[in-house]
């Protein structure tokens, strides 16, 4: 009897454990089925929120280029064409950013998945905020021209565009990274320990940071003060050119052989040097022409005049021809003569050479620069 019901307990305890078994792999699956539904639309949702986005900014710059395509404006062409590239991400990432809320992911990976784009919507952001700087920079240089002859004005708002972009650019770019560091909970903590021990570590930038701060300070000062100018004629360690480039921390001079000389923009703030064209265009040049003291000086005189005269580099301004030095051998005329530019005044310079050489050459060649030596003669012995 006891064998019998202890037979009959074993199908019904295998019974209940396949229908617990079979009611858990059903919970299972359908809650398998219900994440697996959540997860296709919150995809849905993700995908279909970044391709209105990116509908969006081929409606909105398709409709621009149809506006700037008869527009002469300097503005509107330049930034339908600079800002096209950040715009192509920031809209999408815009439309992920509103989004993500409604879906249903869970909140660990919703939450990364926010930080993520988090990020990429503030880097986006500051590339919009420099390609705009870069196009008010562009804007300005573009109506003042340097290529006129009278270029004065042009170059002192050429000099000032080009610093103050520079600074700008560099800030957006350390707030950017900045922000995006700030949005990492470990990196406000870090943030925090530096504040609290501010003395210390501002100690420790001031003096590892000197010389980049001291650049940045010195660029401020050439954009206010500005000693030079972009298409300055200067002389700096002793060679002769013009400012080529002004970076945020060193200056770019193009040499009169096409060498460039590099130089820290702190040289131009501690150091003397030549600027030949800082308050005009225009510039003298100097030719010496060393003489014989045999030379009648009045027709060089009359023959540079005519010489300048028939030069179109001339800008009639200057001529004047003076003995201004002696040596032993020669006497020392120098000419001077005026022209509207250094690189016009190089060559007008070099014309006034050939042409008085030539002059003295064909018509007083015994007025050359020639040396006289004594010479003592001893008088022979006489013969025996």
């Amino acid at each position: 009897m006891n064998d019998s019901r202890a037979v009959a307990i074993i199908p019904d305890c295998s019974l209940q454990f396949l229908a617990s078994y079979s009611l858990l792999m059903q919970n299972a699956f359908y809650n398998l089925l219900g994440d697996a539904r959540t997860l296709l639309f919150s995809s849905v949702v993700l995908v279909g929120s970044a391709v209105i986005g990116i509908f969006v900014y081929l409606l909105l710059y398709k409709s621009v280029a149809r506006l700037t395509r008869r527009s002469t404006s300097t503005l509107q062409l330049l930034l339908a064409k600079q800002t096209r590239a950040p715009v192509r991400y920031i809209l999408p990432f815009l439309a992920l950013t509103f989004a993500l809320p409604v879906t249903s992911l869970p909140d660990r990976f919703k939450a990364g998945l926010e930080h993520f784009i988090t990020l990429c919507l503030i880097g986006s952001l500051g590339w919009l905020l420099i390609t705009l700087v870069q196009v008010v920079s562009t804007l300005i240089t573009t109506r003042y021209s340097i290529a006129v002859a009278d270029n004065l004005h042009a170059r002192r708002i050429h000099t000032q565009t080009q610093v103050l972009q520079r600074i700008i650019i560099v800030t957006i770019v350390v707030v950017t990274i900045s922000v995006m560091l700030m949005t990492f909970p470990s990196a406000r903590q870090i943030g925090t320990s530096v504040f609290a021990s501010a003395g210390i570590a501002g100690v420790i930038v001031g003096m590892a940071a000197r010389s980049t701060f001291a650049s940045l300070i010195a660029g401020l000062q050439v954009a206010i003060t500005q000693p030079f100018r972009i298409d300055d004629a200067v002389i700096v360690e002793g060679e002769w050119g013009w400012i080529e480039e002004i970076q945020s921390t060193y200056v770019v001079i193009r040499l009169w052989d096409l060498r460039r000389l590099i130089v820290p923009l702190t040289y131009f703030i501690e150091k003397p040097f030549q600027n030949w064209t800082r308050t005009t265009a225009e510039i003298i040049g100097t030719v010496f022409i060393y003489v014989d003291y045999t030379l009648p000086v009045e027709p060089v005189r009359e023959e540079l005049q005519r010489v300048l005269q028939e030069s179109p580099l001339w800008n009639g301004k200057t001529c004047v021809l003076q003995v201004t030095d002696f040596s032993e051998t020669a006497m020392q005329l120098r000419c001077l003569m005026s022209a509207n530019s250094s690189s016009i005044a190089f060559d007008l310079r070099c014309h006034v050479r050939e042409s008085l050489i030539r002059f003295l050459q064909r018509n007083y060649p015994q007025c050359l620069p020639t040396r006289r030596d004594a010479v003592t003669l001893t008088p022979a012995a006489p013969p025996n």
